[in-house]
């Protein structure tokens, strides 16, 4: 027989013969000769040739330099030609021998041909790698580890014979051997990086472009930053670079030429389609605009003819931006779909070996070995099997995240460009939606999207091998999966509607926050906190019981999650038993079915996500590629060579508009200006002044005529446009810095005094749209910024407007007249300032989008036509204003923020933030110096050059720019207290029972599945039939109560959770409504509105979820470890090692993990605040051709993201990596042990330990992840609670000291010795005050900013509590009683009038203590009764948020009648300054001296001759009282009132 076999080429029977003879029955098994020198040897062989063709097309094109010769490499090559040698000196013993008469089966001259060739090609791929530039193979590491692997057969069974027939294959094996080994092992090592790469180059690079492929299939080379951030928390210096590939700069030119490919396909089938239409003879009626009228008769008109074709030709084709994507970035991706696919074939090889382990544990007289290779392969499988997954996963992770910067990078490059209609059509917020949402759904999308494919595959191979083991009766359970599914779309359904409710509750609740935080100086003053808490509190009743409905529906899905994989088995089992009494569940069929149904319930739960996803995905498609498609402005419209004429800027019959649909807003223009002129563009609001400028910058659609310009344009728009930058920043705009120049530009523009007020001087950073500026210093900042970038044309739309006139007449006299800095220059200037016309070069006059008249100032005016009647309407106003401006400008100097009007902003956030910083700065600037100076110095400023900032000035300002302390941020590991805290806030008792909940709920997991293994055993004993419906019975029961403890746990859990939230909040907003007003002063609002905002809603809806998963999986670990100790206690002593290495592990992902995520969320912000700020600033951006700069700021910023989202990504595999190791080694040491204790296991106890141990890699995995996501998410419950313990006021009421109701009767107001300061640590503001007024007097308090007016009527309000002194009302001290007590018997019209949101009744009276007559009596008085009558809500009448629909005097005058209603004996009246009308002062005034009659009134004022009839006035200075008398008095005495009386006009 053997010899038979020897002479042919192996035949195959008795090849496989020999294999079972030789091999599975011996305890010592071996393979027959023929079967190694035959499949053994091929197998590397036939992997290397069929890779090899793939292989060098690949490295044909991926050229990343050549690798210099090392000796490693020389290594190589000399072993691989050894090999070759080796191989063929068989080869060539076998010719020999045949010489010699001993023929030799082919076999011995085919192998040793292949493997000598397979060695050569193995010689040439090291040395061509090298040329390529590629560090560390992949594809030789795995041929030399299977030759390795195949040569170990023939390597032991070489030892085990005894006697050595063939000396010289002898030794050259081992030669081959040894070689082969080596080759492995230099394998392992890296190569240098290729000259010239950018590694060499970069400063901290990324260390996967060098890391070997071991390296990079088990992430290794992640470890060292994993380190780092466990030792200390990273920081952005720590990340490294982004690589090449993955950068702005390669991937979105790499989409962008993709689109422009798929743009230029469908422009030239549109003009295929178009030149068909117009091949056909047209109709005479062309030439009329009508088209087929009257004449034209029976012909179809062009148009008909047109829609006729186009129905035949399909409507013209959109290019596709999906094909773009696929071509940019699919061949990527589809090597992780490739690496997908191999993994979800391997899934399914272990439950096979699950079966052999179950069937080897049944027999009894097999050899050990068996048992041992079953779990080594297991591990191995799993472990071959983790390494292809993270592989995919990187893959298409890597993808998405280059999808997002290409789409990112498109869309802000599409946003330059596009015409005025295109973006009309979207909103800043729709673009920047496009680019923060759109582009996320597609990174999320692809990370799923080969479930597509990959779900129905898995479905189909699991149930075929459950067909395979159950038979027919598997559709029992697939019928039970197929039911779950709607189940499950169904409470998806609901809960995405719950969502969007309780979104809007939680709007509606931030909205109200917000507004009483804004306003709470104002709630304080009135005593109003408990009816704002009420309503704050209402809205959130509503939120949280959203909330409890979602959570009900959570627990019912995630039972239906739970319970599925069991109610399928117990289906499929039931029926399975209950069809055919022959059927037998034994441990094999039963444990197989499990870890096959394990497996199916990932793709089923996944698809309708999926899907779900894939829906939104496209949604979010087609509106990217709407916008990519929009129009783009035409370069080429604005013609800027034209070098041959004397006129820098001309227009020829220029006609312009807006968008292609509109009329056109410019008709028959023809301009032409000489070099160097001056050039005025005038005429009514709306004639086309503005657009003019736009044609002239390319910005509108030009539809006839010529433009041209010659030389470079500086533009300074209408409104305007500021960026987030310091102002020098903002100066400059890319131009490099030259000292001498920026500062006469400052000193032009009229900034250097603004310089030195604010806070940095020009290195103070501006907020987003330049909101800590004046509107004058926003438009003084964009003049600087023209004048400095030193163009040849200026085009200025109305930038005099927004200034105040003196500072207009100095702009046009230093800047832009014919004396200015900008003499020489070409400069079109659009003013309503007339006093500046005589002074022009020429005149344009625009009437109604046309050009009415032209010519210098004296023409015009002999004209007598359109300009001179502009000039008699505006003359008039024009100096009524410059009059109101002078006279302004004494009474109130215009200090760092310049014209008053411009408080009344629109924006209500922008207006507070404004506000708050006039009030730091006016504290800096309005300190000590008079009134008089000020105004002096604001003027002179252009003598001194540069005045330096007074010391005084310098001492101030470090205190003001610690105003706002830096926000702690918490770094490191959450403190265990965090977690206590939380539990507490549940209830200690339900946190208990939940965890007890939690047990039983797995308890009773693990006896259905205990139970299920003692019901197989049956099968060996034969004593199935008997108790066929007990078996089925418990185990049902079991499975049920299981999933019923598992509603009731989740349930409870998110009970105690709401409870928790509410429990939160409330104390949150409790504190906070008891908080100082010190506290708001030094704590920016939006600070507190985060807690509010963003960490309730972590602990509302992301803590449950993380909490539930955390808990779920805990137990199921824990469980998994209870059940496989059981059955095999041996396991015990592995699971010490193993937990250590777990948390080991555990610990330095979730240090890194944690800190890479804050970093990201941090750089993301600046993505699309740059980018909304680049949409309202394109035309500046474009006039001062700064494209592409802000192109490249826009991808640095998005690179900067992805470096930290990128090490966010690999720390996840690199986890995954190893935390999988782990549960595979739980896998392999489950399995050997039931091998080493097979004969004392019954199989169902096999089955039920290996079965449990392949769940355990997954639940593990989570562990992780819910650990670190719960560290993060705690933090929120750490945040929300530092601000609920903050220190608090003074009681609201106290019960033993609450004074009468009808206190004060007489109105008597003392102060004794009295003193305050702000804050601790500060001077004192007021200083020993010592005063006593009686009932009824009216008082003024007058003296210069700082001297302490306000603050006595703080004090009064207890705002500001005493540092030594009382004050005492009616002979009861005020600091005895309650708050609310005092503030509600006083009351005062502030200076600055809050109103709420919400009617204006709620307003007037939110505790509605006063019946509606009352509240129209007050309207009456306060002349609001007129206003209020004649609106249709009346007193529901709407206010929007800050009172916005209502004017200044009108919220002014609410204010009034606030007061009016309560109606107490003591007034304070804090005088508005200047943003209040002279008209609504005078009512007010009126009113108070007839209504107020029997009050006390304290008046702070500001105008002098409303206080002039007062009692008696009180003169404040630094903090003192300075003098105190009637005003008659006063004046005689000639002190400071004398002074101020006569600055004022008011004494001689």
């Amino acid at each position: 027989m053997e010899k038979s076999c020897k002479l042919k080429l192996c035949p195959p029977s008795c090849l496989f013969l020999q294999v079972d003879n030789q091999t599975f029955h011996t305890d010592r098994p071996d393979l027959p000769e023929c079967f190694q020198l035959s499949v053994l040897s091929w197998l590397p062989c036939i992997y290397l040739w069929a890779v090899c063709p793939i292989y060098l097309f690949y490295l044909q094109r991926n050229n990343r330099g050549y690798i210099m010769m090392s000796i490693v490499n020389r290594f190589k090559t000399v072993f691989g030609l050894a090999l070759w040698i080796v191989c063929w000196a068989d080869l060539f013993y076998t010719f020999h021998e045949t010489q010699q008469g001993h023929s030799q089966p082919p076999i011995f001259f085919v192998t040793p041909l292949v493997l000598g060739m397979t060695m050569l090609l193995a010689t040439f791929l090291i040395q061509f790698e090298r040329l390529r530039g590629v560090q560390s193979s992949g594809v030789l590491f795995i041929f030399w580890f299977l030759s390795v692997l195949c040569a170990i057969v023939p390597f032991r069974s070489k030892i085990l014979q005894a006697s050595i027939p063939d000396k010289l294959r002898f030794t050259t094996f081992y030669f081959y051997f040894s070689l082969v080994v080596c080759e492995l092992i230099l394998c392992c090592f890296n190569e240098k990086p290729p000259l010239f790469s950018n590694v060499v180059t970069d400063p901290n690079p990324c260390p996967e472009s060098t890391a070997g492929f071991l390296s990079t299939i088990t992430f290794w080379w992640f470890t060292s930053m994993a380190i780092k951030g466990y030792k200390v928390p990273l920081e952005a210096k720590d990340l490294w670079s982004l690589n090449q590939r993955d950068r702005s700069g390669v991937v979105v030119p790499k989409l962008l030429k993709e689109w422009e490919k798929e743009h230029a396909k469908a422009q030239s089938e549109q003009n295929l389609s178009s030149q068909a239409v117009y091949s056909k003879p047209l109709p005479a009626t062309t030439n009329h605009i009508g088209g087929g009228g009257g004449e034209g008769g029976g012909e179809s008109s062009p148009e008909e003819v047109e829609v006729l074709l186009a129905k035949q030709k399909g409507t013209p084709r959109q290019p596709s931006f999906l094909r773009a994507l696929i071509k940019a970035f699919g061949p990527y991706f589809l090597i992780g779909s490739a690496y997908k696919l191999l993994q979800d074939v391997i899934t399914f090889v272990n439950p096979q070996l699950l079966r052999m382990l179950i069937s080897f544990t049944n027999q009894k007289d097999v050899p050990e070995w068996w048992g041992f290779a079953l779990a080594f392969l297991m591990f191995f499988t799993a472990f071959l099997q983790t390494l292809i997954l993270h592989q995919h996963f990187q893959y298409c992770f890597v993808t998405g995240m280059r999808l997002r910067t290409a789409i990112i990078g498109a869309i802000y490059r599409k946003a330059l460009v596009i015409t005025n209609a295109a973006k009309r059509s979207s909103t800043v917020g729709e673009i920047v939606n496009l680019m923060s949402v759109d582009a996320q759904r597609f990174m999320d999308l692809t990370t799923f999207l080969n479930m597509l494919w990959s779900a129905p595959l898995q479905i189909i191979l699991a149930l075929y091998f459950l067909w395979q083991n159950l038979g027919p009766s598997v559709l029992a359970g697939v019928a039970v999966m197929i039911l779950l599914i709607p189940f499950n779309a169904v409470i998806a359904m609901k809960t995405r509607a719950y969502q969007v409710e309780q979104m809007q509750y939680k709007d509606s609740r931030i909205k109200l926050m917000n507004e009483i935080l804004n306003g709470i100086k104002v709630l304080k003053l009135y005593a109003w906190e408990n009816s704002f808490k009420d309503k704050v509190l209402a809205i959130r009743q509503k939120e949280l019981n959203v909330l409890r409905k979602t959570a009900y529906l959570g627990a019912l899905s995630t039972m239906a999650w739970t319970s599925a994989p069991f109610l399928v088995a117990l289906t499929t089992f039931a029926v399975y038993v209950t069809v055919d009494e022959n059927n037998i569940l034994d441990a094999e069929k039963a444990f197989v079915s499990l870890s096959l149904f394990n497996i199916l319930r990932f793709p089923l739960n996944m698809l309708p996500q999926v899907i779900s996803s894939i829906v939104q995905a496209s949604v979010s498609l087609k509106r990217i590629q709407d916008f990519l498609s929009h129009d783009e402005l035409d370069p080429h419209s604005v013609d800027r060579k034209n070098a041959a004429t004397d006129y820098s800027v001309t227009i020829v019959n220029g006609k312009f508009t807006w968008a292609k649909e509109d009329p056109p807003a410019l008709h028959n223009i023809n301009v032409m200006v000489p070099q160097g002129s001056l050039l005025a563009v005038v005429g009514h609001v709306g004639c086309g002044k503005s657009s003019l400028i736009s044609a002239l910058l390319g910005d509108m659609e030009k539809l006839e005529g010529d433009v041209s310009v010659r030389g470079s344009v500086a533009y300074v728009p209408q409104q305007a446009w500021i960026q987030n930058a310091t102002v020098r920043d903002n100066i400059l705009f890319g131009k490099p810095y030259n000292e001498q120049k920026y500062r006469c530009v400052l000193e032009a523009c009229a900034l250097t005094p603004d310089m030195q007020v604010l806070p940095g001087g020009d290195m103070t950073e501006i907020g987003e749209k330049g909101i800590n500026l004046s509107g004058g210093q926003r438009q003084r900042v964009s003049l600087a910024r023209a004048l400095y970038s030193e163009a040849d044309i200026y085009l200025l739309d109305d930038p005099l407007s927004a200034v105040d006139a003196h500072v207009a007449k100095h702009i046009f006299d230093n800047l832009i007249g014919p004396e200015g800095a900008l003499k020489g220059k070409t400069r079109i200037l659009v003013t309503h300032g007339i006093s500046f016309l005589p002074q022009v070069d020429n005149i344009v006059v625009m009437v109604e989008g046309r050009v009415s008249e032209m010519g210098s100032y004296q023409q015009l005016l002999k004209e007598n036509g359109a300009f001179a009647e502009f000039l008699r309407n505006y003359a008039l106003e024009d100096i009524v204003e410059e009059d109101e401006a002078t006279e302004e400008e004494e009474l109130f100097p215009d200090d760092a923020l310049s014209n008053h009007t411009d408080m009344v902003d629109n924006e209500p956030v922008i207006n507070e933030a404004k506000r708050k910083f006039i009030r730091q700065i006016s504290s800096v600037s309005a300190d000590g110096e008079n009134l008089r100076n000020r105004s002096v110095r604001k003027h002179g400023c252009s003598v001194r050059k540069h005045p330096d900032p007074s010391p005084e000035k310098m001492k101030k300002q470090p205190g003001m720019e610690k105003l706002i302390q830096a926000e702690t941020a918490e770094r490191g590991r959450v403190k265990m207290k965090v977690y206590l805290e939380y539990a507490k806030a549940v209830g200690p008792l339900l946190s208990v029972f939940i965890c007890f909940l939690y047990g039983c709920q797995n308890a009773a997991a693990i006896g259905a599945n205990i139970w299920l293994s003692k019901w197989t055993n049956d099968a060996t004993r034969n004593e199935t039939q008997k108790n066929v419906h007990m078996r089925v019975g418990v185990y049902a029961a079991l499975g049920i109560a299981q999933g019923i403890l598992v509603m009731i746990s989740s349930f409870t859990l998110a009970m105690g959770n709401i409870g928790a939230a509410r429990k939160l909040h409330l104390n949150l907003l409790e504190n906070k409504l008891h908080t100082p007003q010190s506290f708001f002063d030094t704590t920016p609002i939006g600070r507190v509105i985060n807690r509010f905002s963003k960490d309730i809603y972590v602990i509302d809806e992301a803590l449950p979820s993380t909490v539930l998963m955390f808990l779920g999986t805990v137990f199921v670990s824990v469980s998994t470890m209870i059940v496989i100790v059981s059955s095999t206690p041996i396991f015990a002593v592995v699971i010490a090692p193993l937990t250590f290495i777990y948390i080991f592990v555990q610990r330095f992902y979730v240090a890194t993990s944690r800190q890479l995520k804050r970093l990201e969320s941090v750089s993301r912000s600046p993505i699309y605040s740059h980018f909304s700020e680049t949409i309202t600033g394109c035309s500046v951006i474009r006039a001062y051709s700064r494209h592409s700069a802000f192109v490249l700021m826009s991808d640095m910023k998005v690179d900067e993201n992805q470096k930290s989202y990128y090490p966010g990504i690999v720390s996840n595999r690199w986890l995954g990596v190893r935390i999988e190791f782990i549960g595979n080694c739980i896998v392999l040491f489950a399995a050997l042990f039931a091998v080493i204790g097979k004969d004392k296991l019954n199989p169902g106890l096999v089955g039920l330990s290996v079965s449990y141990a392949l769940q355990v890699t997954m639940s593990l995995n989570w562990m992780v992840r819910m650990t670190s996501d719960l560290e993060s998410n705690i933090v929120a419950v750490e945040r929300v609670k530092e601000y609920s313990e903050t220190k608090t006021e003074a009681p609201w009421e106290v019960e033993d000291k609450k004074p009468s109701s009808d206190w004060p009767v007489e109105g008597n107001v003392e102060f004794r010795d009295y003193s305050v300061r702000y804050r601790e640590g500060l001077d004192l503001v007021l200083k020993n005050l010592t005063l006593s007024v009686k009932g009824g007097e009216k008082i003024g308090i007058v003296g210069r900013t700082g001297a302490g007016k306000s603050s006595m009527t703080l004090c009064l309000f207890r705002l500001l509590e005493a540092a030594g002194g009382e004050i005492t009302i009616d002979e009861v001290k005020i600091a005895d009683i309650g708050l609310h007590d005092l503030r509600s018997k006083l009351t005062i019209i502030p200076q600055e009038p809050v109103l709420f949101s919400g009617t204006l009744r709620m307003n007037l009276d939110p505790f509605e203590r006063y019946s509606d007559e009352e509240v129209w009596k007050a309207l009456e008085h306060s002349h609001l009764h007129k206003f209020v009558s004649s609106q249709s809500a009346k007193l529901e009448l709407e206010c929007s948020e800050g009172g916005e629909n209502l004017s200044v005097g009108q919220r002014q005058l609410v204010c009034l009648a606030r007061a009016l209603l309560r109606k107490t004996r003591i007034l304070i009246l804090d005088e508005a300054t200047a943003a209040i009308d002279l008209e609504t002062d005078d009512l007010i005034q009126s009113t108070i001296r007839t209504q107020f009659e029997d009050c006390t009134v304290f008046t702070i004022a500001h105008r002098l001759n409303t206080i002039m009839d007062y009692t008696r006035v009180l003169v404040l200075d630094k903090g003192q009282i300075a003098e105190f008398d009637t005003p008659a008095n006063l004046i005689t005495k000639r002190g400071i009132f004398y002074n101020m009386a006569k600055d004022a006009g008011l004494a001689q």
